[in-house]
C-alpha cells in the first residue's frame, strides 16, 4: 500500500475504495508538540486542497489540508483526548481521517514517497 504526499506535507495512503490521511512527521517536527488537532465533520465531502482540520502546538497553528476529493466516512477521535498522538506516530496512529467516494486518478498529482524525500532536501 503505497503512501504519497502533498507540498504541504499531508500524506494519504489508499486501501480499496479508503483512502487514510494524515500529516508528515516533516510538519509536526516543524510545529513541536501538538496540543490541539480540529477534525473535519464525519459525511463531509472535500475536494483535492480543502483545508479538513489544523494541527496546532504551543509555537504555532498548520492547515491540514486534503489530497484526495471524496466523503469523510471517519475521524480519528483519540487526537480530541490525545492529540499528542499526531506528534509521536504521525505517520501510523495519528492519522485524521478516512474518506471514500474517492479518485484514485488524483493520485498522479502528489508525490511518491521518494519524490517528497527529494522534496524535503530542497527546503
Amino acid at each position: 500500500m503505497a503512501k504519497y504526499y502533498l507540498k504541504t506535507h499531508q500524506w494519504v495512503k489508499v486501501d480499496g475504495d479508503e483512502a487514510t490521511i494524515g500529516v508528515s512527521s516533516y510538519i509536526t517536527e516543524e510545529l513541536g508538540d501538538i496540543t490541539y488537532v480540529e477534525l473535519p465533520k464525519e459525511g463531509s465531502d472535500v475536494i483535492v486542497g480543502d483545508s479538513i482540520g489544523v494541527v496546532e502546538s504551543m509555537q504555532q497553528a498548520s492547515d491540514v489540508y486534503s489530497p484526495m476529493s471524496g466523503t469523510v466516512t471517519a475521524v480519528n477521535k483519540v487526537l480530541d483526548d490525545d492529540p499528542g498522538v499526531v506528534s509521536n506516530s504521525p505517520e501510523e496512529k495519528g492519522w485524521i481521517c478516512k474518506l471514500e467516494n474517492i479518485d484514485l486518478d488524483e493520485l498522479d498529482d502528489l508525490l511518491t514517497e521518494a519524490e517528497y524525500a527529494k522534496y524535503l532536501k530542497s527546503l
